[in-house]
């Protein structure tokens, strides 16, 4: 296998377009991290079950891996710049119509709305750096866009955790809209409206399989456990999911506008990199939603102190950004992939051992390593990813890899709230602790199940 450029630092020229991705990638993860912190408030306002919210993350989160596959279209058809602009016009209005919701089902349909608006702000300003900055460049642009991103989920957890406890839940929406402002005051001066020349019809019929299939399964799963909802409707809707998803593969092989080719999995990086990307996310992606709610409605602990005591996981991210380009080069991607992994999923199931009564510096230092090891998987998984696409494939491989990344995120939130409603009926509320404990330990089990996907690449495969 020919060997990959030498990464190269940044050049001052890209600065300020890799800011202004960091906008949309800080909204994101400040929206995230807030919500989570706040959902025991939103709950008792809006008299549902604590337990019970997932369903306002995963809303979110299903809208953004469902709207995906339009970005790679819109941005070659429209342009990168006046797709992003639209993208975060969208999410800032929404961002609107969440603060102002006074019911359950009126904020899961500005989430619905405002994951529209996300499902194109970091694929599509992803996209224009993949077109813009040379791949000598890209992973130092990646790691310095993640690390600027990371102010966002930095700040989330105190910030939301102080103006639930102080002011109003709503206020954590409200906080997008200054910062939605300034993206749409930096995107005309940084983003160049990069477009393709010749850009083929839409793949609507491929668009609504994609949509069935990921809906199915991720809303099949979220409510197998519910006594609110039949089990033959949730068995159906995952059977509609999976039928949809073999329906998509055939017409990837034969359809020729298909959104994503069947050619795009004929890389063995790229394909190895998805499915690990899809799996190995499950636990991750599930421990900033459960914590929260194992600190306030387990611990007993207040919102704000609740976001004190989840900063360290985001500190732990900021600080493994610097080492990440060194290590990679050092041990390369087949290693710390493998290692790391396993890492995770020991992290994950050690959250078992916290109880109300952990000591304050065991919990802070067992957050942060939870951080560091999060962060340098997710950069290496991304990275490693598409680092080999072809130039030609770079639209629909990014586009599929960020829906790839979102769908796992709601399937694994839907995971995790199955298994503790699932542990919660079987130990009842007396012994919630219990729980959350081993739904903490079943999703580090899968996750080092998921170091059998990175065992398969090739071990002459260089960086």
């Amino acid at each position: 296998m020919t060997a990959a450029p030498t990464h190269l630092k940044l050049q001052p020229e890209f600065y300020l377009l890799v800011f202004l991705v960091s906008i949309g990638f800080f909204m994101q993860g400040l929206d995230t991290t807030i919500i989570n912190t706040a959902l025991p408030a939103m709950a008792t306002s809006l008299q549902e079950d604590p337990l019970k919210m997932h369903g306002v993350v995963i809303s979110y989160v299903l809208a953004v891996a469902a709207c995906i596959p339009l970005s790679g279209w819109f941005s070659d058809r429209f342009g990168v710049r006046n797709t992003f602009f639209a993208a975060i016009v969208i999410f800032t209005t929404a961002s609107i119509g969440c603060a102002l919701s006074n019911s359950f089902n009126t904020l899961i349909i500005f989430r619905v709305l405002q994951g529209i608006g996300g499902a194109f702000l970091l694929p599509v300003g992803r996209l224009a750096m993949l077109r813009i900055i040379p791949r000598e460049q890209f992973l130092s642009a990646m790691s310095t866009m993640s690390l600027a991103g990371l102010l966002g989920p930095l700040a989330g957890p105190i910030l939301g955790g102080w103006l639930v406890e102080y002011a109003s839940w709503h206020w954590i929406f409200l906080i997008n809209v200054p910062i939605g402002l300034l993206g749409m005051l930096v995107t005309f001066k940084a983003m160049p409206n990069v477009t393709e020349a010749s850009v083929k019809s839409f793949d609507l019929s491929g668009f609504v399989l994609l949509a069935i299939a990921m809906i199915g399964m991720a809303l099949g799963i979220e409510n197998i456990a519910s006594t609110e909802v039949s089990k033959s409707l949730s068995i159906g809707l995952l059977i509609s999911g999976f039928i949809a998803a073999l329906i998509y593969a055939y017409h990837a092989h034969t359809h020729q506008n298909a959104l994503f080719r069947s050619r795009l999995f004929k890389n063995k990086i790229y394909s190895i990199g998805v499915l690990g990307n899809f799996f190995a996310r499950f636990g991750s992606n599930a421990v900033p939603f459960l914590l929260p709610l194992m600190l306030q409605v387990a611990f007993n602990m207040e919102p704000f102190m609740t976001g004190v005591m989840l900063t360290p996981i985001v500190i732990g991210s900021l600080v493994s950004k610097p080492i990440i380009r060194p290590i990679l080069q050092r041990t390369g991607y087949r290693s710390i992939l493998i290692v790391n992994t396993l890492l995770i999923g020991l992290c994950i199931a050690s959250f078992a051992l916290h109880t109300a009564d952990t000591p304050t510096w065991l919990r802070t230092l067992h957050f942060f390593v939870f951080g560091v090891i999060n962060s340098l998987q997710f950069v290496a998984m991304n990275t490693f990813t598409l680092k080999d696409l072809p130039q030609q494939d770079a639209s629909s491989g990014n586009s599929f890899l960020s829906m790839i990344m979102m769908l796992s995120m709601s399937i694994g939130i839907a995971v995790a709230g199955t298994l503790l409603n699932t542990f919660t009926n079987y130990f009842n509320q007396a012994h919630i602790t219990q729980a959350f404990h081993y739904t903490l330990i079943c999703l580090g089990l899968m996750n080092i199940v998921t170091m059998i996907i990175f065992l398969q690449i090739p071990k002459d495969f260089k960086d």
